[in-house]
């Protein structure tokens, strides 16, 4: 009798799980299932998502043909988004995940940048969060149907734009997710459009201000001889930029303007594109060989469609006109936290078991690298340093660039990390980050969970993780 009855449970599971082909039958509030494709890795079901009258929210949802690890994983998107990220949902996908993303609510192609927010207030909060909440609901109850059971655990992965959407979750809806992984997010998403906005100010004040290029390598270089050696190894990478001072004024030409030297004015401009202000916290020392994103011959392009789109309303607004000061002010009380993940509130999300991983490298010259310590640093002081321990990791990487590149070590696995945290209770402290160049790893280095730092041993190679330690300063 209990053989048959484990028959019987067994058939009514079975029973419970709808095919790829049926997967339009589903019923999902807000959604219309626009096409449903049984392919040989996966079911595909892309959905088109309309929560207002307004919105249009296009939707992609895969779930892995054979061996499904259980788990869902949630991928993100960059700038102003527009389009589904295939190259994320691939890679999550590749590893046995069910994956979704969106293109939250507008076509880049269509409507490029911020250019579709005139007129559509509800397009706006849709990009802001609303359409990866409403994807996240849609794309579990798909995963339930499919199965026959719900995935054991949601998992957010995602940089740039991307991670502040996970940040945005975690803060908003904190019982979607259990896992975040935000990589640089764009958390402070007023304070960077106006802090963009103010460095093209100061380089284009005249046209002796305009730094070229070919120069960022002398300031690259110069803040490697002011900070490199501070850790006590000499590698091309500096460590904590906060430990050190560069003085763009060592470089001053004695004469006329030349290749190898800055004029005044390009030392003025310099040191304001490392100096912090009230609403902009400076680009650290080692990022200038990509300066060319803020102090390139147009402003930021995402910074400056927030201010004509957003905050101004106005196409032809013109950035040499903004009072980056007030602006900061306004573009807050604009913005309404539509796109700002600033919330330091994250108990609720602790509460259920959540888990935050999130990672910016200190050589990013998109997205200033204090705006994660700042974001961090405001958590512990709202709940506490016991509480957030338990749940919350930040990871400064050296030399690492926007989401990756730069040249230090960039390759390290936060998923695996978060998965190990979130699934055995082992909580992460150093992660190792590798440098591959040319498909051959020639560094390792551990990344270490903020405030500390990477410090060598003082014996051993120092191409070779092992031989450092992560102290506190």
């Amino acid at each position: 009798m209990r053989f048959a009855g484990l028959l019987v449970l067994a058939a009514c599971v079975a029973a419970a799980q709808t095919p790829c082909g049926q997967l339009a039958t589903v019923r999902i509030e807000h959604a219309t299932i626009a096409a449903v494709e049984a392919l040989p890795t996966h079911c595909r079901v892309a959905l088109v998502l309309a929560p207002t009258s307004d919105s249009h929210i296009e939707v992609e949802v895969w779930m892995p043909s054979s061996n499904w690890n259980g788990k869902f994983q949630a991928v993100g998107n960059g700038g102003w988004a527009g389009s589904i990220s295939i190259e994320a949902m691939t890679a999550a996908l590749r590893e046995g995940y069910a994956t979704a993303s969106t293109d939250t609510g507008h076509k880049s192609k269509e409507t490029p940048g911020g250019s579709f927010v005139p007129g559509h207030p509800e397009k706006f909060i849709d990009y802001g969060y609303r359409a990866v909440h409403e994807m996240t609901l849609a794309a579990k109850k798909l995963i339930d149907a499919h199965y026959g059971r719900p995935a054991r655990l949601a998992y957010w992965n995602s940089c740039s734009n991307g991670g502040r959407q996970g940040l945005m979750e975690a803060q908003r809806y904190p019982e979607d997710f259990d896992g975040i992984v935000a990589g640089a997010p764009a958390a402070n998403w007023t304070g960077r459009a106006i802090g963009s906005l103010w460095v093209a100010q100061l380089v284009h004040k005249e046209e002796a201000s305009y730094i070229p290029p070919q120069k960022y390598a002398l300031l690259h270089e110069a803040a490697l001889r002011a900070c490199d050696g501070l850790d006590g190894v000499v590698d091309g990478v500096i460590e904590d930029p906060r430990r050190c001072k560069v003085d763009p004024a060592a470089l001053l030409c004695h004469g006329e303007d030349a290749a190898n030297c800055l004029t005044a004015a390009q030392v003025d401009a310099a040191r304001g594109i490392y100096a912090a202000r009230g609403f902009y916290p400076g680009l650290a020392p080692g990022s200038e060989l990509g300066w060319g994103t803020y102090a390139g011959p147009k402003p930021f392009s995402i910074g400056n469609d927030h201010a004509r789109f957003v905050l101004y309303r106005d196409a032809a607004w013109d950035y040499r006109t903004l009072d980056a000061a007030a602006a900061s002010t306004e573009a807050v009380r604009v913005d309404q936290g539509t796109t700002n993940a600033l919330n330091p509130d994250l108990r609720p999300f602790f509460a259920h078991g959540g888990k935050l991983i999130q990672y910016h490298g200190w050589s990013d010259p998109q997205i200033p690298p204090m705006h994660s310590v700042n974001y961090y640093e405001s958590v512990i002081e709202k709940v506490g340093a016991e509480i957030a321990g338990s749940s919350y990791r930040l990871y400064m990487v050296p030399g690492m660039a926007h989401c990756g590149g730069g040249a230090g070590p960039n390759q390290f696995h936060a998923m695996a990390a978060m998965e190990r945290w979130r699934e055995a209770g082992v909580a992460p402290q150093l992660m190792v980050a590798a440098r591959v160049v040319s498909n051959r790893v020639e560094r390792t280095r551990p990344l270490c969970p903020y405030p500390q730092t990477a410090e060598y041993t003082g014996t051993g190679s120092t191409n070779d993780a092992s031989n450092f330690v992560c102290k506190a300063r």
